[in-house]
């Protein structure tokens, strides 16, 4: 488990118990402890299933005991949500600054975002079960997150299609879209990502393209 080391005493008095070690300060080694945590989390959910990772399995790999696991989170199921929201925030994130400012068709205003999704999901497959795997089998938790989803990317095909008088038909649209998605990316993860990741950013900007025809 995590090792202390003691600095000298300030001059001027005794430091305060706990105050500093090793020259970083209490909430230092706080956010790196939580750091260390969701890593091991991100590698222990991304390749394992959710019920095979205890929360004593996060702290051995995170070099840290379960009373300073209990200090950011509240239980196991705690983790994977907190992890999973943060993994999938950066991958919005991602997506979202490929998209072009201007775009002639619908397709051109896809592929760059399709095909940065697929990459950024090729480059991380653990990140990738995370998001698309073991999280969402929470299907409260689920159906949220396609709804945040769809919610996130509104603005951008605002931006593209213009703004439309039927907004709940264009939030179902969004909301159909990210789930199809979704799914279409949870069975490309099941079949070890072995498939054509160019293939399959072309056929998912095909699919978009086609949802968001007027």
């Amino acid at each position: 488990m995590e090792e202390r080391t003691a600095v000298a005493p300030r001059r001027g008095g005794p430091a305060r118990r706990g105050e500093n070690y090793g020259g970083r300060s209490r909430q230092e080694r706080a956010s790196d402890r939580r750091t260390r945590i969701v890593t091991a989390a991100v590698h222990l959910f991304g390749t394992r299933d959710y019920e095979q990772v205890t929360v004593a399995d996060v702290c051995a790999g995170a070099r840290v005991s379960k009373r300073y696991f209990y200090e950011h989170f509240t239980d196991r199921e705690d983790l994977l949500l907190i992890v999973h929201r943060e993994q999938n925030h950066w991958l919005l994130a991602q997506v979202a600054g490929a998209a072009p400012r201007q775009a002639a068709t619908a397709e051109e205003f896809l592929r760059p975002m399709m095909r940065t999704l697929i990459a950024k999901l090729v480059e991380d497959p653990e990140r990738a079960r995370v998001i698309y795997v073991n999280a969402p089998r929470m299907e409260t938790r689920r159906r949220g997150v396609l709804r945040e989803d769809a919610q996130h990317f509104a603005p951008l095909v605002n931006r593209f299609v213009g703004t439309t008088t039927d907004k709940r038909r264009l939030e179902r649209t969004l909301l159909a879209l990210i789930a199809g998605i979704s799914e279409v990316i949870i069975d490309w993860i099941s079949r070890g990502m072995a498939e054509d990741p160019d293939e399959l950013a072309e056929h998912l900007t095909w699919i978009a393209g086609h949802l968001l025809a007027r």
